[in-house]
């Protein structure tokens, strides 16, 4: 099997296990908070990262992977940003109505494209283009109900929704520059993530549901669907690194908006969520736009590898993120290609 082949076989891996890991933890906290009464999502987003970290850890003295030290002024930016997002972005749903929230979600694409447009010279062509209105056009109509607007909330969702695409573009930049892989640079960003989280959460929480944390009353129950969620929270913020250093920033959050549109249809299987024709047709429509986006995104790539093959000195610049194949230029940098096949870094993490 070819470098490339690899490289596909890894990216399909990818994308499957951030899938299957974060409609497994939806579901969970779902029944955690609805249920069961824990509505304390920011906190139990720091214990998240505190397992993962953990996990990290055993692994690293069982040499699963090596480490790797690196500019930790950019670790710690880099983790106290994405904790600032996660933090932010619970504070968009808590003060907004949950149509204004799910806006605040969809803009993350756009203003991706524009963030990498004018700061990494990345292109995206008229027909990418295309297939994210068709998705976020989709996943709209499916997800967003009632849109009730307050200063507090949309200055607190704008915030959220720069934060959230800087943390993740840096995921993306960062693991390139520094020649890491996902896993080397979760480990090293996890404790600032889950200490930023540690400081805040309770607080926040508090502001958002008027209770306290530490005074919840911790059933048997209760402590087994936290246990749950944080051993599923490992899968996702692994798979979340693994995902944008593979492929690219915008492509993880078309994959966001899948696993939103599978989150909707097992809600209304397994747990008998309301569903009617609007879920249906939005759904419908978002998997067009995916559909194309990942068709558009590999002919691309095809395209670009084949003039690589043909001027194989020449230097080439890397402007696609397919969803579903090797990328063969590298996000945005500028590198002189040799007639190999392509060569690519490893992996990412997805927080809860």
């Amino acid at each position: 099997m070819g470098e490339g082949e690899r490289f596909q076989l890894g990216t399909v891996g990818a994308l499957s296990l951030s899938v299957v890991s974060s409609v497994s933890i939806v579901i969970c906290n779902k029944a955690l908070m609805s249920s069961l009464g824990f509505h304390f999502a920011t906190t139990l987003t720091s214990w998240h990262l505190l397992v993962t970290f953990c996990s990290l850890h055993v692994a690293l003295k069982m040499k699963f992977f090596e480490h790797k030290p690196f500019d930790q002024t950019a670790v710690m930016g880099f983790g106290i940003l994405n904790g600032i997002s996660i933090g932010l972005l619970n504070l968009s749903l808590g003060f907004n109505s949950v149509g204004f929230y799910q806006m605040t979600k969809l803009a993350i694409i756009p203003c991706t494209v524009v963030l990498e447009t004018l700061f990494l010279g990345k292109k995206f062509s008229r027909t990418i283009q295309l297939a994210l209105i068709i998705l976020l056009l989709g996943v709209g109509i499916a997800t967003v109900t009632d849109v009730q607007l307050n200063a507090l909330g949309s200055i607190l969702s704008l915030l959220a929704i720069v934060t959230t695409c800087v943390a993740q573009i840096m995921t993306n930049t960062i693991q390139k520059k520094f020649k890491v892989s996902s896993t080397q640079l979760l480990y090293q960003s996890c404790p600032y993530q889950a200490g930023t989280l540690l400081i805040s959460g309770p607080f926040l929480d508090g502001l958002l549901t008027d209770q306290n944390v530490f005074a919840f009353k911790y059933t048997n129950q209760v402590l087994a669907f936290i246990i749950l969620s944080c051993l599923i929270s490992v899968s996702v913020n692994f798979s979340t690194f693994l995902v944008i250093g593979k492929t690219s920033p915008v492509t993880y959050q078309v994959l966001g908006h899948l696993k939103t549109c599978l989150v909707l249809a097992f809600g209304y299987v397994l747990l008998h969520d309301p569903f009617n024709w609007r879920n249906i047709l939005g759904i419908l429509i978002a998997l067009i736009g995916m559909v194309l986006y990942s068709y558009f995104c590999t002919r691309e790539s095809q395209q670009k590898a084949n003039e690589t093959a043909a001027q194989p000195f020449q230097v080439v610049e890397g402007e696609s993120d397919p969803l579903l194949n090797a990328e063969n230029g590298k996000g945005g940098l500028t590198d002189a290609v040799v007639p190999k096949a392509p060569v690519w870094n490893s992996n990412k993490d997805l927080h809860a």
